[in-house]
């Protein structure tokens, strides 16, 4: 009975003792946590512009009663235009700062740590440099894009249903607003738009800076524009053409013609906005520049181990 009961007080002490496997999916998840913990500014930044631009909004609808009944003698897409302007500039504001909020993430995401010598703390804890530098490139990638485009939506429908108090409480009807306004056939382009322009078209270049804000030991940004500035002057130079500036702007300010079929001097969020998305998901370009994606992350992967090492 003595041995039975020491064999089970055993058993029960070493499941005790054991320390739980931390899965691979967990690690990079708190990586990511640890990410947004740090810098806050990614989800204040997004939520304090919306602020701001909300405010203004409010404030311009002292004008929408009469802007209403001038809807009355333009066509459908006079009206659509003239509803929709605000709530693309909102939507474009988003856009705008997805790009900033990138390109600067991405220029201290490794170099930060470096800086403020931490990076020692942080190689003790059981994360491998690879998960740590896959959670970095998540956050412009993934989580930043994601953000904005919750933001937005989230300004969009704040924005209608606030004009529509306001209508309500003028003794007008919302019905103009809600016709000449397809909010729901907006959304959809509208994430598909932030996803492929801001995230997966222009992913070689926040890769690059991220590399490079790894080494650098500061000014990121201008050690990271400076080989864009001499290739293109050499090439400017020799050839008198500017096709590899062009395709480093192109791919940061999500350019891509394969992505969709807008309209004319339209709007990407534009209801007639043609979505391809398998000619997108299948174009060269995208695939190349994951390829490179790849090649620069590896060699941050690198660059933080010999850091690590010295």
């Amino acid at each position: 009975m003595n041995t039975q009961s020491s064999a089970i007080g055993e058993t029960f002490r070493a499941r005790v003792v054991a320390p739980a496997e931390i899965s691979a999916a967990q690690r990079l998840y708190w990586s990511v946590r640890r990410e947004l913990w740090e810098h806050r500014w990614i989800y204040l930044a997004p939520l304090g512009v919306a602020a701001v631009f909300l405010f203004g909004f409010f404030l311009s609808t002292v004008h929408l009663p009469a802007k209403v009944r001038g809807l009355e003698v333009l066509d459908l897409a006079q009206q659509r235009e003239a509803i929709a302007r605000p709530y693309d500039i909102a939507a474009a504001s988003m856009m705008a700062l997805a790009i900033l909020m990138s390109v600067f993430y991405s220029a201290e995401a490794l170099g930060s740590e470096r800086r403020d010598r931490s990076i020692q703390f942080w190689k003790s804890m059981p994360v491998s440099d690879a998960t740590t530098v896959l959670a970095k490139a998540s956050i412009p990638l993934v989580i930043v894009p994601a953000l904005t485009s919750a933001v937005a939506l989230g300004m969009h429908w704040i924005m209608l249903v606030g004009s529509t108090a306001v209508l309500l409480g003028q003794g007008m009807s919302p019905a103009p607003l809600w016709r000449g306004l397809p909010v729901f056939q907006m959304w959809a382009p509208l994430l598909y738009h932030i996803a492929a322009a801001h995230a997966l078209w222009p992913a070689p270049v926040y890769c690059w800076v991220l590399l490079v804000g790894g080494w650098a030991r500061r000014a990121a940004l201008l050690w990271a524009a400076l080989p864009v500035v001499i290739i293109g002057v050499l090439e400017k130079l020799i050839f008198n053409t500017s096709h590899f500036a062009l395709l480093v702007g192109r791919r940061l300010i999500g350019d891509s013609p394969a992505m969709a079929d807008i309209p004319h001097n339209a709007f990407p969020t534009h209801p007639m906005t043609h979505i391809t998305a398998g000619r997108f998901l299948m174009s060269p370009g995208l695939w190349l520049g994951f390829l490179v994606c790849a090649v620069f992350l590896v060699g941050a992967v690198r660059l933080r181990r010999s850091q690590g090492a010295m």
